[in-house]
């Protein structure tokens, strides 16, 4: 019995520079605050080239040796799961450009949570930042709670 189902890969990363952590301000698309920035994964692309990809297109930055910290996933209306694979990276060269997706910035790492933050960058940050868990789930069943695990 094959278990196949439909998946879409993005990736979100957390790029540290000490106390800092790089933010990117989205307009548009449903919503509107600050997230990491991230992008979809391309197909038969290495996730971790598609999180370095991203980076460079939304940031300019190049970042080396992302570390995977984790997931959020949820599945979709039309029954395909959705998976954000959560990168952070302290490496990086190059100039900081804002791009089409949003103005990107620094922030002082405990200051996050204290900006117009979007998409359950709460869970995210004990995610990324604290290394507290490694899955954030969205439960369709549950009015889209979030569940960390």
């Amino acid at each position: 019995m094959e278990h196949a189902e439909k998946v879409i890969l993005t990736n979100l990363c957390m790029i540290q520079d000490g106390t800092k952590v790089l933010v990117e301000e989205k307009v548009g698309k449903g919503a509107d605050g600050i997230i990491f920035p991230g992008g979809h994964v391309e197909e038969h692309e290495p996730i971790v080239d598609a999180v370095i990809r991203e980076m460079k297109e939304e940031t300019g930055l190049t970042i080396e040796h992302p570390q995977l910290c984790g997931v959020k996933e949820w599945i979709n209306e039309d029954g395909s799961r959705y998976v954000v694979f959560l990168f952070k990276a302290n490496q990086f060269s190059g100039e900081l450009v804002s791009s089409a997706e949003g103005r990107v910035f620094w922030v002082e790492k405990d200051e996050v949570l204290k900006t117009n933050w979007i998409w359950h960058m709460d869970g995210l940050m004990r995610i990324m930042a604290d290394s507290e868990y490694t899955e954030l789930y969205l439960d369709a069943a549950d009015d889209w709670k979030p569940v960390l695990k």
